[in-house]
């Protein structure tokens, strides 16, 4: 392909003007930029702090040692012509993301990433591209790559209610439940491998008791509560299912199965077109459970790591 470019933007914003459009022709496969740059829309950018922050950086610190700037955030298309072909964006400390794209953008792409941070942890992409950013970006900073987790995206747009459903109801996390919570986001992400989301319990305050925006954590109940799962994020016509945790005393009763189910179809009467979620390929259990109540696969992604 000619004419290949890479167009960074100012912030989340201005990336969205210009690539939303071409991330809706596959909203549920782009769900995580969409959904990340959405949720940054209104927030002052990493890179800019504001009057206060910069006064205080312009002071000397008590070591006498100018404390280090944030990294910026990243937001970028490719483009092909006029035509946008492909979309990267970071929120540091995480990894980078990429969508599909054009393989031969990508050691352009990867040079314009080496122009912002001297290091990722990682990337997050399709397979193709993962790999072969994974090897650009290795040659580039003399770092070895490694296969990390295999994910597979998942769409539902019409739920099919297990044939057991497992006794007990579904309700809203609430303040109250913010212990427990912050207990079980820290086993979620101890035993998933996944992106930390930072202070658990800082966490769980921002989940619990809450449905701005159409954000909503669960909760089954069976006489107590026995598992969580919820929707933090959307984009414009779909929510993605994530947080789904059953603590180990209460496995293999099909709580999560159902809880998954019934919340899929509550987003779905909300006016939502579909859900998605991703599944450990690692995890053939959870791929299983998953087509049973309605979710087909939609793509494979990977990560490629950086030590």
């Amino acid at each position: 392909m000619r004419g290949l470019r890479v167009v960074r933007h100012a912030d989340p914003r201005a990336f969205l003007d210009r690539a939303e459009p071409w991330l809706l022709q596959r909203e549920a496969e782009n769900n995580l930029p969409l959904g990340v740059a959405a949720s940054l829309v209104g927030a002052r950018p990493a890179s800019s702090p504001g009057p206060a922050a910069a006064s205080a950086h312009s002071a000397a610190s008590p070591s006498g040692v100018e404390p280090a700037s944030p990294p910026p955030l990243y937001f970028a298309t490719i483009e092909s012509g006029s035509d946008v072909v492909g979309c990267a964006f970071r929120t540091p400390p995480y990894k980078l993301g990429l969508t599909h794209m054009p393989l031969d953008a990508i050691e352009l792409l990867s040079r314009d990433v080496a122009d912002v941070y001297e290091e990722i942890p990682a990337v997050l992409a399709p397979n193709p591209v993962a790999r072969a950013f994974g090897d650009a970006w290795s040659k580039l900073r003399g770092v070895s790559a490694r296969p990390g987790a295999r994910q597979r995206i998942h769409i539902l747009e019409r739920v099919v209610l297990p044939a057991r459903m497992a006794p007990g109801a579904m309700r809203p996390a609430r303040p109250a439940d913010i212990p427990l919570v912050a207990g079980w986001l820290e086993s979620f992400v101890r035993e998933s491998g996944l992106s930390d989301p930072g202070d658990p319990l800082e966490h769980a305050h921002r989940l619990c008791g809450r449905e701005r925006g159409n954000r909503l954590l669960a909760l089954w109940m069976n006489e107590e509560p026995v598992s969580m799962a919820g929707f933090p994020a959307r984009t414009r016509h779909g929510v993605r299912i994530g947080y789904v945790y059953t603590p180990d005393e209460h496995r293999r009763r099909g709580y999560a199965t159902t809880l998954v189910a019934q919340l899929s179809g509550h987003a779905l009467d909300l006016g939502f077109s579909h859900c998605v979620l991703y599944t450990d390929l690692a995890n053939p259990t959870s791929n299983k459970i998953y087509r049973e109540v309605g979710y087909r696969p939609l793509q494979d992604v990977m990560d490629v790591d950086f030590e």
